[in-house]
């Protein structure tokens, strides 16, 4: 009987059961860049400073004593305001002065860029611009196998690929 035992404990039902799922999700992704153009317009800016100066704006019957130009936001030519002059004199003959204005008029507002073959015919301006050509496919490529492996073959500049197989077992 001994001799039996381990064989009628193998031809036994079991009692334990399980039920096994078992998920394969494949995804890949192939991405060409577009061409783009970030433009940053230079403002424009007005600064004065000094001593011993005496300012004033207008002319004629309309003089504004200790007054500076400026900006006159109020007059905008394709986005550029209108530039207000500073008169200036010395307060005190004969003692020492100093002055010092600057202006810069900023970049006008520009129409439309139309890029034409990925590359787009720009204004010169005086902010940053920064351009980025669109990607070009060459041979790009992407092979996704039920297997889980995945081929990637670059394609030209701007170009990227992403394959991937995500495998989860649940046991209940």
């Amino acid at each position: 009987m001994k001799k039996l035992l381990p064989f009628i404990l193998f031809l036994s039902p079991s009692s334990a059961f399980a039920e096994i799922t078992a998920k394969y999700v494949t995804s890949a992704q192939i991405s060409i860049d577009s061409p783009y153009v970030i433009t940053n317009a230079a403002p424009s800016s007005y600064s004065i400073s000094g001593n011993n100066v005496t300012t004033s704006t207008g002319t004629g019957d309309s003089i504004v004593t200790n007054a500076i130009g400026g900006l006159n936001l109020g007059s905008l030519t394709n986005g550029v305001p209108a530039a207000v002059n500073t008169n200036k004199t010395v307060t005190t003959a004969g003692s020492a002065f100093s002055f010092s204005e600057s202006y810069q008029a900023g970049d006008a507002t520009q129409t439309a860029i139309t890029p034409s073959s990925g590359i787009a015919t720009l204004p010169i301006l005086g902010g940053q611009t920064t351009v980025i050509s669109g990607g070009t496919a060459g041979n790009l490529a992407l092979t996704s196998l039920s297997s889980g492996i995945h081929t990637c073959t670059a394609g030209g500049s701007g170009t990227s690929c992403i394959g991937s197989t995500t495998v989860s077992i649940e046991i209940d």
